[in-house]
Formats: C-alpha cells, structure tokens, sequence
C-alpha cells in the first residue's frame, strides 16, 4: 500500500470542517437570515470576502476553475446586498452554527487544544505567492476555539488550494481543461462539473479537444497513460507545496491534530456533498488515524 503523504492526510481531515460553509443547512441559513438570496451570492461573497469588494477579475484568477461569465453574474452586484465585513461575520457564524453540534461530543480542553494546533499549523503556512492563503490568514483570528478551529482549517484549505492552482498551472492546464481531465479519470460526470462551474458546451468540448491534441484523452475521452502519470505528478507537487506548515507543527503535534480532528471531520461528513466538488475523499472511508 502507498503512504498517503502527512500533508494529504490532513487535508482530508481538515477540508471536510471547512466545506461545512458551504453545504450545511445551518451555515446557508445565515446568509438567508442576512438577506443575501440564491445559493451563488452567498458562496461568492463569503469566499471572495478576505480580497474585498473586488469586481469579478481577480476571483476568475484565484477561483481558477470558475466560467468567467459565471463569476460575473455574482461579482461585483453581490457587494450591494453585503459588504466584505458583514459576509466574513456571516461565514464565520454560519461555520459555528454547523460545527457546534458536531465538536460537542470531544470536549472542551480537547476542542482548544484542537484549535491551537490547527491555528499553529494555519500560522506557519508560508503565504508568498498565495492570493486566497494571505487573504484567509490576513483576517483577525477568532476569539473563541469553535471560530479558531473553522479558521485554521480554511487558512490551510486555501493556502493548499493555492498550490494546487499553481501546479494545474504549471502543467499548462486552464480551468475548463482542469475539469476535463478530472471527469475523465472519474468519480462524478460533465454535466455535474458544467453546473457547479459554468461552462459552456462549446467551452467544454474545445478544452477536451485539446487534451485530445496534447495526447491526455484518447478518442473515447478516456485519459491516457499520459494523464494519468501527469495527474500523480500534479498531486504530489499540490501535496509538497502544502508541507510547510505540517514541517513546522512537527510529526508528534501533527498526528496529535488528525487524532483530535479525525471525529470532527467524520462528523461532518454527511453534511457535504458526495463525491466533493474539490475531490476530498470521504473521511468516513478513511484508515484511522495514529
């Protein structure tokens, strides 16, 4: 069996209480209460809240994987329903919302030590470079572990999404083409990633044309030998960009982490989406960890 390298492992731990924001009822119910309607405004603001009333540009560039056209439907007319500072008090209320029945189980000292770690971890993440990461890790932190912890893990996920960014683009990928080569290694369908993302038809076939071109997709659209080596590779790199910050916890503090972490994550496994747009794997079929 292959070792799941350390910075992987947690981040299938810590992604499943981050994406909380996104899928649980409690957190969507905030922006409702907070009078931002349509499911999009809310991801959008919240997510884009750390950069500022930024028009739509610099989300295409950091979201990465987004139809620009979908981005500026949202962007910028969703700052005329919530500012920047209201959305990032609303997210941050709505992952309280969702977490708090979920963490109430570990206890208190084990819910602080939890947040500490996480939050050292969060705060030795190098950021040059990282758009989303700085943005996330430029907010004040949380006075309270509930918020430190949905803190620390969204530092961590966008810092490693940032990575990941960076690696799709080193292997000359765009977004489209991203999502082309990802359905055709499986585990969910076009139609579902032209949905979430906003591509067009024509959009769709031509990065797949290109693929094809590249030698990534043979004619049947299935991926060739060459992009399945090149994904392995593109994982690896996500994975060593994303080291830092688990280096600098240490090996004993980190397993300490996804010792603590490994019931929340579980606990917040079925209130997300299977399989995960992003493509964390379900916690709930993971090993144990030690």
């Amino acid at each position: 069996m292959v070792e799941v390298p350390v910075a992987q492992r947690m981040w299938r731990l810590f992604e499943p209480v981050h994406a909380v924001t996104y899928f649980a009822p409690a957190s969507l119910a905030t922006w409702q209460d907070a009078g931002v309607r349509g499911y999009w405004r809310g991801y959008f603001a919240g997510r884009a809240a750390p950069l500022g009333p930024v028009e739509a540009g610099p989300v295409v560039g950091a979201f990465f994987g987004f139809a620009p056209a979908m981005v500026a439907r949202a962007l910028p007319d969703v700052w005329t329903w919530v500012s920047p500072e209201k959305a990032l008090a609303v997210r941050l209320d709505g992952a309280r919302a969702a977490l708090g029945p979920l963490v109430a189980g570990i206890g208190a000292d084990e819910l602080t030590e939890l947040a500490a770690l996480l939050r050292s971890a969060a705060e030795h993440a190098p950021v040059a470079g990282r758009v989303l990461g700085a943005a996330n890790a430029g907010i004040p932190w949380p006075d309270d572990p509930l918020g430190t912890l949905w803190h620390a893990a969204t530092v961590l996920r966008e810092h490693r999404g940032d990575g990941h960014v960076a690696a799709l683009l080193t292997a000359g990928l765009d977004g489209p083409e991203s999502l082309v080569w990802r359905v055709s290694r499986g585990g969910t369908d076009r139609a579902f990633y032209q949905r979430i993302r906003g591509w067009t038809d024509d959009e769709w076939d031509a990065a797949a044309g290109r693929l094809r071109a590249r030698g990534w997709l043979d004619d049947d659209g299935a991926p060739t030998e060459a992009a399945l080596a090149a994904a392995r590779d593109l994982e690896a790199t996500t994975d060593r960009l994303a080291s830092p910050a688990w280096d600098a916890l240490g090996p004993d503090a980190t397993r300490r982490a996804a010792a603590l972490l490994a019931p929340v994550a579980e606990a917040a496994a079925p209130l997300l989406l299977w399989p995960n747009p992003v493509g964390v794997p379900d916690p709930r079929d993971q090993p144990p960890t030690g």
